[in-house]
């Protein structure tokens, strides 16, 4: 009886879900590709909550819809949706779109296959290895290990974890009660997922010990050096420190030579999060900012931020050759690594990771490194540090934009003073009025579809805006539009 009522299904019609897929390309490529990556269109359409629930159908009903409703589904996600491919997008670390990348992307969701086995994965397996590998010699390493993550926020909390079993390998079978108080440094610039991993390892977040930074947000070593030693005289047992190169609000570089000479001298593991700041490397100009990387333990890098890979693509790289993360991690789920297979079950590399399921995210990177070279990831990375430097000195030269600081890096933060405010710096209420400018003039932007910019408070800093400099589309009319746009936003303010 089953068999006698159709479903409203492309199932076992290979014809139709052709048909399907090559008109949900189609739209795409128009809307997408071509549409989402011109200036002359909107970065977004904002609509309110309640509207866009409308707009969009979210309901899920019990009957299947038709192809063109199902095609309107697409359209009207992708019209609604911000688009971060856009050269006006500059709100986050990551912006962009790179057609081989790209490509990487579909093929690989196309064979939805999981990296854990080189039995479903062959390919992948090999490839990933080969691009860990690269990404190591860049470092500075010739042998290591590492794998793929599902963010830099994982990537972090992997160093953590990795760091207090290599002290304590007892803590993988009894846990906490393995453990005497620890204690772990980064500094106040550091990436929020470094107090959450705390918390998620059930280390707590007062394990966390905050060590100062500069007015340039870089890790003062002196201050490490006495948080370490204020832990040890309170009981606690230090075990690693994250240092951090790109900081996400300033794009400081901590002095990691300095920092590796504490750890060193201490025992402790150093983990650098250069999810932002990695790509550097590829840049003979610029790698000079992470002089000293090839000292750490770990190194958490995020590709698909400046060099436009796409999410996600995020490498956590060790220098241990021990096979620690299978040792830490690993559980030998005999369902899946079972040891007497055809092949070397070395290859099975599933279980160095917490993930059971884990997607493949090599592939988009190795086909845009095979179609740009190191040399196009290199000019890459050098036209987003010249752009920076072209929009640093444009705004110089405008009345009303000043630099919070000099940037070393793609983040250029700047507060824009209304016509109102100017030469008001004096006034008991300067810093407050000036607070609310950043966020009025998002709203404005937003609304229009102009452009997107975030901004943020920083320590006594009223907000300012973080122009981050990263798409690789980007050209000197688009630094000029930021700033003539921001004028015109908030010339009546």
């Amino acid at each position: 009886m089953a068999d006698s009522q159709p479903l409203l299904s492309l199932d076992g019609d290979p014809v139709a879900a052709e048909a399907l897929l090559q008109d949900v390309f189609g739209i795409v490529v128009d809307e997408v590709i071509r549409k989402g990556t011109s200036a002359s269109e909107k970065v977004c359409e904002w609509k309110e909550p309640e509207e866009l629930k409308q707009l969009l159908d979210l309901e899920l009903r019990h009957e299947g819809e038709s192809q063109e409703q199902i095609l309107e589904h697409c359209r009207a996600v992708i019209r609604y949706s911000v688009k971060t491919c856009h050269p006006r997008f500059f709100n986050q670390l990551f912006s962009g779109l790179d057609p081989h990348a790209l490509a990487g992307r579909i093929v690989t969701e196309s064979l939805n296959t999981s990296q854990y086995t080189y039995e479903i994965a062959p390919v992948f397996v090999l490839m990933e290895e080969e691009v860990l590998k690269k990404l190591r010699a860049l470092v500075g390493w010739s042998s290591g290990d590492g794998v793929f993550c599902p963010g830099g926020s994982i990537s972090n909390m992997y160093a953590v974890n990795l760091a207090r079993y290599q002290r304590y390998p007892d803590c993988k079978q009894r846990g906490l009660r393995a453990l005497p108080p620890l204690a772990l440094f980064t500094s106040k610039e550091c990436h929020y997922s470094i107090k959450k991993g705390a918390a998620f390892l059930g280390l707590g977040t007062d394990s966390v010990r905050v060590v100062e930074a500069d007015e340039r947000g870089k890790m003062i070593p002196e201050d490490l050096e006495r948080q370490i030693s204020l832990a040890k005289a309170e009981g606690a047992v230090p075990f690693l420190v994250s240092a951090t190169s790109g900081t996400t609000v300033l794009g400081a570089f901590d002095p990691l030579e300095a920092i590796a000479d504490v750890c060193q001298h201490h025992g402790l593991w150093l983990h650098v999060d250069a999810a932002w700041g990695g790509s550097v490397l590829l840049s003979q100009t610029h790698r000079h900012l992470l002089a000293g990387i090839q000292r750490a333990d770990s190194v958490a890098w995020n590709p698909h931020k400046l060099l436009s890979t796409g999410l996600q693509c995020s490498a956590l790289l060790l220098r241990d050759t021990s096979n620690l993360l299978k040792r830490c991690h690993g559980s030998q789920a005999s369902y899946l690594f079972q040891q007497d297979k055809f092949y070397d079950v070395a290859l099975d590399t599933g279980d160095k990771v917490v993930q059971c399921g884990r997607r493949v995210d090599c592939l988009k990177l190795w086909l845009m490194w095979k179609a740009q070279g190191g040399q196009g990831l290199q000019r890459r990375v050098d036209q987003a540090f010249a752009l920076a430097r072209y929009l640093v000195e444009e705004l110089k030269k405008r009345e009303g934009f000043e630099l919070v600081m000099e940037p070393e890096f793609v983040n250029v933060c700047f507060w824009f003073v209304p016509p109102s405010l100017r030469g008001k710096k004096e006034s008991p209420d300067y810093s407050e009025r000036l607070s609310k400018v950043a966020p009025i003039l998002k709203e404005r932007m937003v609304r229009k579809g102009s452009m997107m910019i975030g901004y943020q408070p920083h320590g006594t800093r009223s907000n300012f805006f973080r122009m981050v400099v990263a798409n690789p589309a980007l050209t000197r009319a688009d630094m000029d539009f930021l700033l003539n746009e921001l004028e015109r936003l908030g010339q009546d303010l």
